[in-house]
């Protein structure tokens, strides 16, 4: 197989397009069949990609350009997260014999050292995976939008409850005049706090949140604030048209429209529609907004944490006239290829990149190069730029030491990662969840289960409750009478069983040809409140398939 590169003046937002009988897929050309738009097929980009990763023969790329393949794999990941499941959780079962000890009964202790947890105080996690369903994707948003700033004592006395009931009601109606006229009818009255309330209580349905909205326009209840909420939930349910009606009006109100922008930006990012979130970001001047660096960095930061980050860069580097280059800006970028993607390659490009311009980097940049060098095992790396911090003044925070307990554990320094948790602890700092998670989640993945009951028991000792990364670590080598114990564990501590645990769940046992463990799995995800969705599907054929019982 043989592929080869050209330098194309047109470009499109994926990278796919019909050019002649050729199909340009980013910058790699092929000549597969397209759909009756000329594009190619999201399953077509999948068999393409996994074509050229498994392919024995030399790909040949003129100009140097090595790069196209990973930025179109890493754009197809971000947008069809669902392609590459069978190939993150069902690795080929035929081809890797299973381990000699890689499922074990949960052993007692450890049974009863997991009963200690329910004593803990509950901690919430703070790891957000995007396999998470949608409902739990838009729970929390760094524009101050998330379950806290909207917690009610008594939803009775507030008469949310009561509002709410009515809505549900006034959604029967054929048109929005009947069911104003019910609420109307209904004689309620209510305040731009229930209001608000009701809103965020409807996220999930824009259509009440939005008649609930109206309502409140209508008595005059309805402030920024709301407006901005709004916003925010048409736009997690990509009715932007809608919400755009909704900031012409508040600007028509001469109302400040800066944080509905600002939302418009970041839900455009998260739908992965890099092109309108700069777009809208470009427009703020026609709404009598100054386009700040505050604005400037909630743009970049939206687009890395959707995975855009190259045209967040690109962005960054285009504007360094009007928005001169500074480390904050590059630390934005820095995050991205370090903590989202995950790609040493293009953090060590920007290091240098960040030299080039005169940039210097500070503690937080140093923290995401050692947290980004950590993940993919580079040891030698991570400790010589914890050294050169140190040296150049920078005091390490509590998470450049989790990357190097968890680096050294990774690579069988496990004494070595005990003693940077002591010395941590005679510093001062203070060890949290993801601290000792470090430890216990390689711990497990290496099968020393001894280490990381002891780290478990460490970790309870100082008054730290387990997190749901830390069930997941001993779900990956216990038996099917272990999973089900600490899945009822989990239950108990208020930490899940979620989607996320009975996928990975399933993808263990059909890797070790457990097919009938697998199905068993399946018949208990209903007893803990999980409902399969498209991907849980996914997992079970594919993997019924490869143990040939399809």
């Amino acid at each position: 197989m043989s592929a080869r590169v050209e330098r194309e003046e047109e470009d499109t937002s994926d990278g796919v397009y019909k050019k002649g009988n050729e199909l340009i897929v980013g910058n790699v050309v092929n000549t597969p069949s397209l759909n009756a738009e000329g594009r190619a097929p999201p399953l077509l980009w999948h068999y393409f990609l996994c074509l050229c990763w498994r392919s024995t023969c030399p790909i040949v790329f003129s100009s140097g350009k090595l790069m196209a393949l990973p930025s179109i794999a890493r754009k197809l990941r971000s947008k069809h997260p669902q392609l590459f499941l069978s190939h993150t959780l069902l690795p080929s079962i035929s081809n890797s014999p299973s381990p000699p000890h890689s499922s074990h009964p949960l052993p007692q202790h450890l049974s009863q050292t997991f009963h200690r947890t329910l004593l803990v105080p509950f901690q919430t996690p703070r790891h957000f995976s995007t396999l998470q369903p949608f409902s739990a994707q838009t729970l929390n948003d760094p524009l101050g939008f998330n379950a806290q700033r909207f917690k009610t004592n008594d939803p009775y006395k507030s008469g949310l409850t009561q509002f709410l009931e009515l809505l549900k009601h006034a959604a029967h109606f054929a048109s929005e005049a009947e069911a104003m006229a019910f609420l109307d009818k209904s004689g309620i009255e209510v305040n731009g706090d229930t209001v608000l309330l009701a809103i965020w209580e409807l996220k999930e349905d824009w259509k009440l949140a939005f008649l609930a909205f109206k309502w409140g326009e209508k008595l005059g209840c309805c402030d920024e604030e709301a407006c901005s909420l709004m916003v925010w939930v048409l736009g997690s349910h990509r009715k932007f048209s809608t919400a755009w009606c909704l900031i012409r009006d508040l600007h028509r109100a001469l109302m400040d429209t800066r944080r509905a922008m600002l939302i418009m930006i970041e839900r455009y990012a998260s739908v992965n529609d890099p092109c309108k979130a700069i777009k809208t970001f470009q427009m703020m001047d026609k709404f009598r907004l100054t386009p700040d660096q505050e604005a400037f960095h909630t743009l970049l930061n939206a687009l890395c944490k959707y995975g855009n980050i190259e045209e967040a860069e690109e962005f960054m580097l285009v504007n360094k006239k009007l928005f001169p280059l500074e480390t904050e800006g590059f630390n934005i970028i820095l995050n991205g290829w370090c903590n989202i993607s995950v790609d040493v390659f293009e953090a060590k490009r920007v290091w240098r990149e960040m030299s080039k311009c005169c940039i210097t980097p500070d503690a937080t940049s140093y923290t995401h190069l050692i947290s980004c060098l950590s993940k993919v095992g580079k040891l030698f790396d991570s400790l010589r730029f914890y050294d050169q911090m140190k040296k150049r003044g920078f005091v390490p925070g509590l998470k450049v030491y989790n990357s190097l307990i968890y680096v050294l554990t990774c690579e069988n320094c496990f004494n070595e990662a005990l003693k940077m948790l002591g010395n941590l602890k005679q510093m001062g700092l203070q060890p949290d969840s993801t601290t000792y998670n470090s430890m216990i989640c390689p711990l497990c993945g290496s099968k020393k289960p001894e280490e990381a009951r002891q780290m478990l028991s460490a970790m309870i000792e100082d008054n730290i409750s387990p997190t749901i990364e830390t069930y997941h670590a001993f779900l990956q080598s216990t038996s099917l009478v272990g999973t089900l114990e600490i899945l009822n564990r989990m239950k108990k501590a208020n930490l899940g069983p979620n989607g996320n645990t009975f996928l990975m769940i399933l993808g263990k046992f059909f890797r070790l040809e457990q097919p009938e463990m697998a199905l068993k799995i399946w018949t208990e995800m209903k007893h803990y409140g999980v409902v399969p969705d498209s991907t849980h599907y996914t997992v079970m054929v594919q993997g019924l398939a490869a143990c040939r019982l399809l």
